[in-house]
């Protein structure tokens, strides 16, 4: 017997929060959005480097799984990929691939 799960944004926010901090990194997203700039990613990640880790900065929007990349979150993800960032459109369905990026 087969069946979907369907895990809502915020839940699948809090994984991929906790699975960050897990790995060293510190998290950051806004709460509300109404004084943010319209399509700046979900969430921003931030693992400083130093004992015998790498450290980096990751721009993450999340999506459910039939979510799709607005144009003006496409336009921010694509000035920071531009500006040399690591940059991901991540679906609950990718949290395997989430945990490689962040370990």
């Amino acid at each position: 017997m087969s069946y979907e799960v369907t895990i809502t944004e915020r839940e699948f926010r809090q994984q991929v929060i906790d699975l960050a901090r897990l790995f060293g990194y510190m998290a950051y997203f806004s709460w509300t959005s109404i004084h943010s700039p319209r399509g700046f990613p979900d969430l921003v990640l931030c693992r400083p480097g130093g004992q015998g880790r790498v450290g980096g900065v990751i721009f993450a929007e999340l999506k459910r799984e039939t979510g799709q990349v607005k144009p003006h979150q496409e336009e921010w993800l694509q000035a920071l990929r531009d500006a040399g960032q690591a940059v991901y459109v991540w679906r609950p369905s990718d949290i395997e691939e989430i945990a490689r990026v962040l370990r």
